[in-house]
């Protein structure tokens, strides 16, 4: 037997033991997974759990097909909310603070011009450097609109960065390529000290990371839930605004959905009071109610146990690297500053990724080199990631 045999041998009774052992284990069950596939790319569009189509099928049929415009007031009107309040506890808000409305795009725009718009008298706004593209995008515009300057700073900077000129700091809360897991205390702390505004991307960390926005003091967020949430392709983003801001909340898209009354028809706006004032255009029920159900998987599980095991998923990985891929270049951290993806510098790239894709190992690319493994703790094995790692050192 050769050593390489020997090491796989090894790692393969690692993984089976850590597996017995997962406290999170039974979850799996709970998904519609392909027994062929090791699915990797969660933290792009996570797996649909098995009710969700049984679900969404009698929303189709029943509140659709047969309650008909009747379902507006006796259970969709007020979806958003009652989704984002299923949300809150997954981020670490109060009740009453997130809302679930349009897409992380817009919600981001909202959430960006309304900060700008309570901190008068300054005139720029501090955009992360490694941000996902669509925030820089975002941030440009609205800055554009208001008649702000951008300015990109790398995170570990913006302490020194920020000044009395800064009316709002966006900050990605897990950076999309490296994995990293930014401080969002301290940042929040610093960008208060200099009397701005915190806004911060939770797209990359909800749903695998114990989230506390209410605790951490920030003023705004937003995140998606098509990753770690398992919403589905297309769902809702959520938008969370602290409640000693939702008097002010002056965001710009004034649509009928935040309107005080919005059945009123009334010729001027007038904001709803609280969190509704973040809704904009009617919501998209299908999506919102397919969240609503994919949501029930989170019922009963513990935060912190599924940070942990995400931890280990990771560490794990890296084991199985520095065995059977020795020397490989991984700019995620080693250390438990991470989201739940492990990133690994590819020369072939692209042509990589499909051919690890065409072996059932489905992860994502990121330009120019980075080859991107989403670790779902809920229902992601040590198994699959031994297997991920094997079928990588083949087709590299």
């Amino acid at each position: 037997m050769t050593q390489s045999a020997v090491r796989g041998d090894s790692l393969a009774d690692e993984a089976a033991a850590l597996d017995a052992a997962d406290p999170l284990a039974a979850k799996r069950a709970e998904f519609d997974l392909d027994p062929e596939v090791a699915y990797f790319d969660g933290n792009s569009l996570g797996a649909p759990p098995k009710h969700v189509a049984e679900r969404l099928a009698d929303v189709v049929r029943q509140q659709w097909g047969r309650r008909l415009i009747r379902s507006w007031p006796e259970r969709w009107w007020d979806a958003p909310q009652r989704v984002g309040e299923r949300i809150a506890p997954l981020v670490g808000a109060a009740a009453g603070q997130v809302v679930v409305a349009d897409s992380t795009s817009v919600d981001l725009f909202k959430v960006l011009v309304a900060a700008v718009r309570a901190n008068p008298g300054r005139d720029e706004v501090l955009v992360d450097a490694g941000t996902f593209p669509t925030d820089g995008y975002v941030a440009d515009q609205a800055a554009r609109l208001t008649g702000h300057t951008v300015r990109r700073v790398p995170v570990a900077d913006l302490p020194g960065a920020v000044s009395e000129r800064t009316a709002a700091v966006l900050v990605n809360h897990v950076d999309y390529v490296s994995g990293r897991l930014h401080d969002m205390p301290s940042v929040t702390e610093a960008v208060h000290a200099a009397g701005a505004l915190a806004v911060w991307d939770l797209c990359h960390s909800v749903g695998a990371i114990p989230v506390q926005l209410d605790a951490c003091g920030v003023d705004y967020a937003v995140g998606c839930t098509y990753k770690f949430l398992n919403g589905g392709p297309g769902s809702p983003a959520f938008v969370y605004v602290a409640q000693r801001h939702q008097a002010e909340f002056d965001q710009p898209l004034a649509g009928w959905a935040g309107h005080a009354d919005p059945f009123g028809m009334e010729p001027g706006y007038r904001g709803s009071s609280g969190i509704a004032r973040a809704r904009a255009g009617t919501p998209d029920i299908l999506s919102m109610l397919a969240l609503d159900a994919a949501l029930d998987v989170w019922d009963g599980v513990d935060l912190s146990v599924l940070r942990a095991k995400g931890l280990a998923l990771g560490d794990f990985f890296f084991r199985c690297a520095d065995e059977l891929l020795p020397g490989a270049d991984i700019p995620t951290p080693r250390e438990p500053v991470r989201g739940h993806q492990v990133s690994v510098r590819d020369a072939g790239g692209q042509q990589t990724m499909n051919a690890l894709h065409e072996r059932g190992v489905l992860g994502d690319f990121r330009p120019p080199d980075v080859l991107r493994f989403g670790l779902a703790p809920l229902y992601t094995t040590y198994a699959e990631v031994l297997r991920a790692v094997r079928v990588l050192r083949e087709v590299r």
